[in-house]
């Protein structure tokens, strides 16, 4: 099988990938670097850089520039969940000192509050409890986005990649944590994952156009939310699962599913 190309160090350990590494300048690759990835029919985890110049110039990437857009970005993801119309808690975004006074006429004690772009692995995410919790939050976090808080202590991920669900499993929160990142000491548990909550994820990544994604989603009160999309998703589940995610995505290539 001949390798393909990638730029990031994503599928690093795949057997018939050449991981070219990422240069924030093109002409900092090699001649034959640069000839390769020209020549590539589809460049593998670009970055977003480079997402958004390949697919300019008509060349095949994978994943696919709809990821790259929504990457780590709390307020175009409501948005576009708001737009599709599924099911997500609510959620506002509040610009500028003015409007941030206006947060306690649309949230009760207690809500969610997170730093709107570029978090990761449940970093910057707050319960907000009273008033100098939410003063705390807003002399830093601008715009400020606020959710309600579902009292929830463990959620599912699944993991959809080209229209095909690759894993699903449950995170529990750590005793006295709200939060269920397993950076944050959450466990993976292998139970099965209810098949409207699996539905969902696919029907999410779809109308997203997203096809390499972690997918958080959570039960509340008989009712089933995506929270947020991830595209940087850890391998946690996968290790705790005995799937060799390499492999997994080795296999993918080979049979040219992506």
């Amino acid at each position: 099988m001949k390798r393909i190309i990638a730029l990031e160090a994503r599928l690093r350990n795949c057997r018939n990938v050449l991981t070219l590494g990422v240069r924030p300048n093109f002409n900092d690759y090699a001649v034959d670097e640069k000839k390769q990835i020209r020549k590539a029919e589809k460049v593998y985890y670009p970055t977003r850089l480079y997402a958004e110049l390949l697919d300019a110039m008509g060349k095949q990437i994978f994943p696919n520039i709809h990821n790259y857009l929504f990457s780590q970005d709390k307020i175009k993801q409501t948005a576009l969940f708001t737009l599709l119309g599924l099911p997500h808690p609510k959620t506002r975004v509040f610009y500028g000192r003015r409007q941030k006074t206006k947060v306690l006429e649309y949230f009760n004690y207690p809500f969610v509050a997170k730093k709107a772009r570029g978090s990761a692995m449940g970093r910057d995410v707050f319960l907000i409890q009273n008033k100098g919790d939410l003063q705390d939050y807003l002399d830093v976090h601008t715009p400020a986005y606020i959710q309600a808080y579902l009292p929830i202590d463990r959620d599912m991920r699944v993991v959809v990649i080209n229209g095909k669900i690759v894993h699903a499993y449950w995170r529990v929160a750590a005793q006295g944590e709200f939060r269920t990142n397993v950076a944050l000491g959450a466990t993976v548990k292998l139970d099965s994952v209810p098949g409207k909550a699996l539905d969902l994820a696919l029907h999410t990544a779809s109308a997203c156009g997203w096809n390499d994604v972690g997918l958080d989603i959570c039960e509340y009160d008989g009712r089933f939310f995506v929270l947020e999309g991830n595209m940087k998703y850890g391998k946690e589940g996968f290790r705790a699962a005995g799937i060799d995610f390499y492999d997994l995505m080795d296999t993918m290539i080979a049979k040219g599913e992506i």
